[in-house]
């Protein structure tokens, strides 16, 4: 539905975006995750046909944002960080006007209206004035105005900043309601927004792509293999001689359940599992779990992040979300 491919933008001499390449398929959800000023807001405005592109090339469903801009806006909604709306308008008279600029045919138009309206909460809501609203339903009414015209995709750029926990929990959960019919990329430096949204995390850092999988490999793969989650049921007191008799090896958080013990089992290195765990068998202790840890996506996140930090310096130009970039 959406590919992106070795995409550069240029700030004069400044380098906002360095050959980023991704792609999206249909009905998913994707995060475009990284820390603010990482060049997350230059990739979503070239996408929406808002900015050129240096070099490279951007394709949904098929047509080029730079050759076929009109096409693409066709199938694609945006909510901006900042809702574009009208606050002297009520909510209905609002989408109204957006579905008659979105070419949405006359005989459709109160049908789509309907719709949106339905879909995103605002039905107690749309004769009021949006100036007068909370900022949860402003993000409604955006999320209304990108979906009037059925579009294929839609671009998500932090939708969620500034809204209270409830207001949070309703948004992303509104989301996930729409991607049953939508395409989504959802931008974010938000690292739980994207946990609890997102199958599959796009990490972009110094206008760079630093890490593409799914959150759940993210997370498998953060540099947690080493740690484990140990239940054990001792075959004696001195037990913990098993472990900590191998340098580098650390046991913490004991906490006793009975006649089981738990702890985190800590190792230097995947060769020591073998030996501390054959060792620890062989003086009749019993495990009864062993659990890998998995590392935190903010762990995975902030390991990735400093480690571009340390070794580029690019981003995007003046920082992002409304800014010059």
């Amino acid at each position: 539905m959406i590919e992106m491919k070795d995409v550069t933008k240029y700030y004069g001499n400044f380098r906002a975006l360095d050959g980023i390449s991704f792609s999206v398929q249909g009905g998913e959800i994707l995060g475009l995750l990284g820390p603010n000023g990482a060049g997350k807001t230059t990739a979503m405005r070239i996408l929406t046909c808002f900015l050129p592109a240096t070099t490279g090339t951007v394709t949904v469903d098929g047509f080029d944002v730079f050759e076929d801009s009109m096409d693409v806006r066709r199938r694609l909604g945006y909510l901006p960080e900042t809702p574009p709306v009208y606050p002297e308008m009520t909510v209905r008279s609002y989408l109204n006007f957006v579905a008659d600029i979105r070419e949405v045919p006359a005989k459709d138009c109160r049908r789509r209206v309907d719709t949106v309206i339905e879909r995103t909460g605002l039905v107690d809501h749309q004769m009021r004035v949006i100036g007068t609203l909370s900022k949860g339903y402003r993000q409604r009414v955006g999320l209304a105005q990108a979906l009037v015209h059925d579009p294929a995709v839609l671009i998500l750029d932090e939708p969620t900043v500034g809204l209270d926990p409830n207001q949070i929990i309703e948004i992303r959960n509104l989301i996930k309601d729409l991607s049953k019919d939508h395409t989504v990329i959802l931008s974010t430096h938000i690292l739980s927004e994207v946990s609890m949204t997102c199958k599959r995390v796009v990490i972009i850092n110094e206008g760079r792509i630093v890490a593409e999988d799914s959150v759940e490999n993210l997370e498998r793969q953060g540099g947690a293999a080493t740690s484990f989650r140990i239940g054990l049921r001792p075959a004696s007191l001195d037990w913990k001689a098993c472990f900590t008799g191998t340098e580098g090896v650390k046991v913490e958080g004991e906490q006793n359940d009975g006649p089981v013990v738990r702890f985190n089992l800590s190792l230097p290195d995947h060769a020591a599992y073998d030996g501390v765990f054959k060792a620890t068998v062989a003086k009749g202790h019993v495990f009864t779990e062993i659990t890998p840890a998995r590392a935190s996506l903010e762990e995975v996140f902030l390991r990735l992040t400093r480690s571009e930090e340390n070794g580029n310096g690019n981003g995007d130009a003046n920082g992002e979300g409304g800014k010059a970039a």
